[in-house]
């Protein structure tokens, strides 16, 4: 098994809370990190038919049978448990003894906030990152190889190829979930708006044009967005809010959370195909995005990342923000570094002044270097230490 980064954020929250939650797309693993990180204790999956019936039919009983701590898979099949949940919460026993995982986070997070708010940790658990892979020697030797065949744990623990599993994905998982949840009743117009979605990775978020695009309404487009979002195929970015005395763009870029799925959905075949294709450049911001992600994911906090652009067109692609300071980041595609790297960057440090914190850039190249005090980071070492 591939050593998990939120391995040490559960360990840390297992000692304040009655109840973890972990989050996260379908096969990013999810029930793998809950039964490494407790191998002894039962485990239960709430898509087994047996299963499922006895906890809707007598949940107390269902719960009792596991005093001592029990792994709860994709819990929100069975709604009902959270009230029951909530007691068991409230009653006298050891921290983090109930373990509950989902792919469905609008579920998921819905059942927490109604029944069991304050007591639940939440972990969102992504597929792998550039980390983990570096760490264990699985990391692909090149960017286009990487983002071609994206961080899903299942194309690193077997011997299958990525044009043969991710359409076995969008069959299993994302037309089965997304089609009970949303009651799609043309499954085509949906797989079209899926393309659709991946064809603008990394670009401002339009709601009509994409919604005309796909010869739907923009409110059904919108919805379709938020369970896009909710079962972490999408991310939305939003600008940051601090103008700096300009005019700024106010709509949210549209980041898939791995571009394997989103090179797929593409049509793109081939790692060479990828890397001449149009859309290179929007899967490599993807991937950043994405990286940069994780790394708060498994730190067990939220997102502090935005972007920014004024209405004359200069654009910084990350902006973190921390408690003290704004760091820019720049994302470039290329594998040889420029001089026009850096100019969105000392615009935008300009600009912000004090706010300011250190810059980088982050290529497609392989030498970290440091030009005029803006870091300029190598595409394999993103959150490796």
């Amino acid at each position: 098994m591939i050593a998990r980064d939120a391995l040490a954020t559960l360990r840390r929250l297992e000692a304040g809370f009655p109840i973890l939650g972990i989050t996260g797309p379908r096969q990013s693993g999810k029930t793998t990190l809950a039964r490494a990180a407790w191998p002894d204790r039962p485990y239960v999956s709430l898509e087994d038919p047996d299963s499922r019936e006895y906890a809707e039919s007598d949940p107390r009983a269902f719960l009792s049978e596991f005093d001592s701590g029990v792994i709860l898979d994709e819990v929100q099949r069975v709604p009902k448990l959270f009230s029951y949940l909530q007691a068991v919460a409230d009653s006298p026993g050891p921290m983090g003894r109930i373990v509950l995982t989902g792919s469905q986070q609008f579920d998921l997070r819905a059942g927490i906030t109604q029944s069991l708010a304050g007591r639940v940790a939440l972990l969102s658990l992504l597929p792998f990152s550039v980390s983990e892979l570096h760490h264990a020697g699985c990391l692909a030797t090149s960017p286009k190889a990487a983002l071609f065949s994206g961080f899903y744990p299942p194309l690193y623990d077997r011997p299958v190829e990525p044009r043969d599993w991710f359409p076995a994905y969008m069959a299993t998982y994302l037309e089965r979930d997304l089609h009970q949840i949303l009651q799609v009743r043309d499954l085509r117009t949906f797989q079209v708006f899926l393309r659709m979605c991946a064809a603008r990775t990394g670009s401002i978020l339009n709601l009509s044009s994409l919604a005309l695009d796909c010869g739907v309404s923009t409110n059904t487009a919108k919805a379709w967005i938020s369970v896009l979002e909710a079962s972490y195929i999408i991310h939305l970015l939003s600008p940051h809010h601090r103008n700096f005395n300009k005019r700024l763009t106010k709509s949210p870029k549209l980041f898939f959370f791995d571009t394997g799925l989103a090179a797929y959905l593409l049509g793109i075949e081939t790692p060479e195909q990828l890397w001449t294709h149009p859309m290179r450049g929007g899967l490599f911001e993807t991937y950043v995005v994405s990286e940069l992600l994780k790394q708060r994911y498994n730190d067990g906090r939220r997102s502090n990342l935005f972007f920014w652009r004024d209405r004359t067109g200069h654009e910084v692609d990350v902006i973190i923000e921390n408690s003290l300071q704004l760091l820019p980041v720049e994302v470039k595609s290329g594998a040889t570094i420029q001089p026009e790297f850096f100019s969105n960057l000392r615009y935008w440090s300009e600009l912000a002044g004090n706010e300011a914190g250190p810059a980088r850039v982050v290529y497609a190249g392989n030498s970290k270097q440091t030009r005029r005090e803006i870091e300029v980071l190598p595409w394999n070492q993103i959150g490796v230490e």
